[in-house]
């Protein structure tokens, strides 16, 4: 599984397929940061929700990269679907980890965090960053061809997913939990306030959406190879 985890990253990066989502996410931050500074923590939680639908596309595409017939082939090779859908998802977990890197990154090169609450600050957004990606990678994954059978239903997945995630997310919405809580916590994030209960409440949302959108991710491909 390992091996083959490796060989996705591997036509991930050699075909050049990750060169557009990582442009993208440095064009956005370079946007994000380029009006001054700000508190670390809130740079880093709006940082977060921006990334999230890039995360996903990003998943997209590298689960994309292999042709059908290679894919069916992957799971012969490994002897298991289970690991073969565990070794895409490991693959889109450790580039979505590439891109998390230079967002925490990009405010300290820009020189856009104020100095006094810097360590704390981006402790705090490691965090939002952390529980962003599984959500986005598991966005992707149901967005892919392998479910989604074309390119054009998997923009319609990425997109929507994307909108509801925010829209939901909205603080008077009674669907939020339906949703990553991306809103919730750039809220926390921007607010500055870390009550225990509100940050228990945003780390099991993200694990249980997480947990329940990879569900279905393998549910939806025990038909499709």
């Amino acid at each position: 599984m390992i091996a083959l985890t490796r060989l996705r990253l591997l036509g991930f990066v050699r075909t050049g397929r990750a060169v557009a989502p990582l442009i993208a996410a440095a064009a956005a931050l370079s946007i994000l940061y380029g009006g001054g500074q700000a508190r670390a923590d809130e740079a880093y939680g709006v940082s977060a929700l921006v990334l999230f639908p890039l995360l996903a596309w990003q998943t997209k595409i590298l689960l994309d990269v292999e042709p059908d017939v290679q894919r069916r082939l992957a799971v012969t090779a490994v002897g298991s679907r289970r690991r073969e859908l565990a070794a895409g998802l490991l693959a889109a977990v450790a580039a979505g980890l590439a891109t998390v890197a230079l967002a925490m990154a990009a405010p300290w090169l820009a020189g856009a965090l104020q100095p006094d609450d810097r360590p704390a600050g981006t402790a705090i957004g490691l965090v939002a960053h952390l529980l962003a990606l599984p959500g986005a990678v598991a966005l992707g994954a149901l967005a892919s061809r392998a479910v989604t059978g074309s390119a054009g239903n998997g923009a319609a997945v990425l997109v929507t997913g994307s909108v509801l995630a925010i829209v939901l997310g909205l603080k008077a919405s009674p669907l939020q939990w339906l949703v990553p809580p991306l809103m919730a916590a750039t809220r926390l994030t921007t607010s500055g306030h870390y009550p225990a209960a509100a940050v228990v409440t945003v780390v099991g949302q993200a694990v249980l959406w997480s947990a329940a959108a990879c569900w279905g991710y393998a549910r939806l491909r025990r038909n499709r190879v």
